[in-house]
């Protein structure tokens, strides 16, 4: 068999045309690189070497693991989200692109200089926390996870990327924490219905359920999220979710409905609405709990 990287790209690239929403040449590329431990500017650049024989046979163990659909960052054991690399496994959800709207949303409502203490719930990989901290080094990120293994992939890329301005929380959302403890709660919750069909495609049927589905009409999450944050938040505190893009009327209807006001609804490259936020009223409230460490 022709172990030249050119040969083993095109065939690679041909047997992963069946995968529904690929891109058979770039995951080649990224699949070829990660078993021969080449960059892939090399294997453009060197069309015609030959790969080791090992190597070959690693790829293709990877190649057919993607062609059955596994994810490729889940091959790969890493995805890039606002310019920092995470690792990710399939105890947490893939960070996509679309989330990095949320953290946009945050970072221009919120004030940059103020020693702020943000709660991102549910953190899976940590992607939210590690964007938000390293943009806000007067901010105190809290990662909250319910899951024991992904808290462990959160503390790890938090860790990794030495981003000091951050702590990792065991918690089933925001039950750890106290009463007006938080200026600020981010989240993308699990908001995916139950009887979606997309649950049974491509990458998501590879990625944790209970990350993604958030109940008969998806909206469970968001909504218990709503009523805890009205406790957790100070006066005026910020509270902005990610939500599917047929949600936002629905999720406003639940912020109006908690007595949030200042409700509005961004949406995302794709013109779909896809991250609502709103602002606890200046009103008290009681919650006998406090944040464990």
């Amino acid at each position: 068999m022709d172990h030249s990287i050119r040969s083993l790209l095109s065939e690679a690239a041909e047997r992963l045309a069946c995968v529904p929403d690929g891109s058979p040449r770039l995951e080649a590329e990224l699949l070829l690189a990660e078993a021969s431990g080449l960059a892939r500017t090399g294997l453009v650049a060197w069309p015609d070497e030959l790969a080791e024989p090992d190597a070959a046979n690693a790829f293709w163990v990877l190649v057919n693991r993607r062609r059955s659909g596994e994810p490729v960052a889940y091959l790969l054991g890493r995805r890039e989200f606002w310019s920092l690399e995470l690792r990710v496994t399939p105890d947490t959800l893939i960070p996509r692109p679309e989330t990095e709207l949320l953290v946009e949303v945050a970072l221009d409502r919120l004030p940059a200089t103020a020693p702020l203490r943000l709660l991102d719930a549910g953190t899976g990989s940590g992607a939210i926390a590690a964007a938000l901290a390293r943009e806000r080094s007067s901010w105190l990120v809290v990662a909250l996870e319910r899951s024991d293994a992904a808290a462990q992939v959160a503390r790890g890329n938090l860790q990794r990327l030495t981003v000091g301005n951050t702590s990792v929380v065991r918690g089933d959302w925001l039950a750890p924490v106290g009463p007006r403890s938080l200026d600020a709660v981010i989240s993308n919750p699990p908001y995916v219905r139950e009887s979606d069909p997309h649950l049974t495609r491509g990458d998501l049927r590879f990625e944790p359920r209970c990350a993604l589905v958030g109940g008969e009409d998806g909206l469970g999450a968001i909504r218990r999220l709503a009523a805890e944050a009205a406790f957790c938040l100070r006066p005026d505190g910020f509270l902005a979710f990610e939500h599917g893009n047929d949600q936002g009327p629905a999720v406003r209807r639940i912020l109006a409905e908690g007595g949030y006001a200042h409700i509005e609804t961004c949406r995302d490259l794709a013109g779909h609405e896809r991250v609502t936020s709103a602002r606890l009223p200046w009103r008290q409230g009681t919650r006998a709990c406090t944040l464990s460490p």
